[in-house]
């Protein structure tokens, strides 16, 4: 009688197993789908232009050996319940990475765009002082302006601009155009010798054609970060700022990029603003770190010991 009782007993485990072992990888499989799911998502956050791009894994299965005959299953769903927490922990991981980035993004826009608008107030108002006092001699030859009068539209041009200068004409004339059937290339070649020469406002001219011109040849990103440079060594470093963040925001793939964000930083110390400076490091350091050579890798971490960065 106890011998049939436990066959029966027995019998029914047996029946009983198979339904919560189901039960037990439905709910894993529903996870597992959910993450999949989840994971799609942060890829078209991380590369929204899609085309095929997708994330390497960073957690792959554990080489386990092949169980023996008879081994109860339990084992290979708990190990798939650790790796499913694995990729959950995983996914969340760099999800709050995403968000972080897109914080200090955000915060580097803001400020860059309070410098924007104070440096446009700044030059409207000097434009509106812009005026012109006729000399004794020209009042005399019957010069009917009213001493003080705004100056006319179409003579705006200030008396030391270079192209009224001779001495100055002489100095741009002397340095030489290239002609080579590449027109972006030769004007950003222009402008990098106007830079050398440390003729900047001819510089700056020259390389704010070149972009708006050319805004998709390889040259735009190299010409953009000059622009900031000739800005900076002219010393308007708030002039200087945009340009940089210009190049760094439209062209955040083109070459001179990293220098944009460093120069930014040496940007904003000049302006007294160590603490932004800091977040412009930062940055750097978090979006091209694996691609700036040693030698900027070391600038930066003398410009932030410079600037005080925690």
């Amino acid at each position: 009688m106890r011998l049939t009782i436990t066959m029966l007993l027995a019998a029914t485990m047996l029946v009983a197993a198979p339904p919560v072992l189901a039960q037990t990888a439905a709910g894993v499989e529903g996870r597992v789908g959910r993450l999949e799911r989840e994971m799609r998502a942060v890829q078209r956050k991380v590369f929204p232009g899609g085309a095929g791009q997708t994330l390497e894994p960073q957690i792959t299965a554990p080489q386990t050996p092949q169980a023996a005959p008879g081994t109860p299953a339990t084992s290979a769903i708990a190990d798939l319940n650790a790796r499913v927490n694995a990729l959950e922990s995983q996914l969340a991981t760099m999800t709050g990475q995403i968000e972080q980035g897109e914080y200090r993004l955000r915060q580097l826009e803001q400020a860059v765009e309070a410098y924007r608008k104070t440096n446009d107030a700044r030059i409207t108002a000097i434009e509106g002082r812009g005026t012109l006092t006729p000399s004794p001699g020209a009042a005399a030859a019957g010069d009917t302006r009213p001493a003080g009068g705004t100056r006319p539209a179409a003579a705006t041009e200030t008396a030391t601009a270079p192209s009224r200068d001779p001495a100055r004409a002489e100095l741009v004339g002397a340095v030489a155009r290239p002609d080579t059937g590449d027109a972006a290339e030769d004007s950003y070649t222009y402008g990098f010798r106007l830079w050398q020469a440390k003729l900047y406002p001819e510089a700056q001219a020259e390389l704010k054609k070149m972009v708006a011109a050319h805004p998709n040849h390889r040259r735009a990103s190299f010409a953009q970060n000059l622009l900031g440079r000739a800005y900076l060594d002219e010393g308007k470093p708030s002039l200087a700022s945009i340009a940089f963040y210009d190049n760094y925001k439209k062209l955040p793939d083109g070459e001179r990029a990293p220098d944009s964000l460093f120069y930014l930083g040496q940007a904003l110390v000049q302006l007294k603003k160590p603490a932004d400076a800091c977040k412009v490091y930062g940055e750097l350091t978090d979006v091209y770190g694996d691609r700036i050579a040693a030698s900027m890798a070391a600038d930066v971490a003398r410009a932030r010991t410079a600037a005080k960065c925690s």
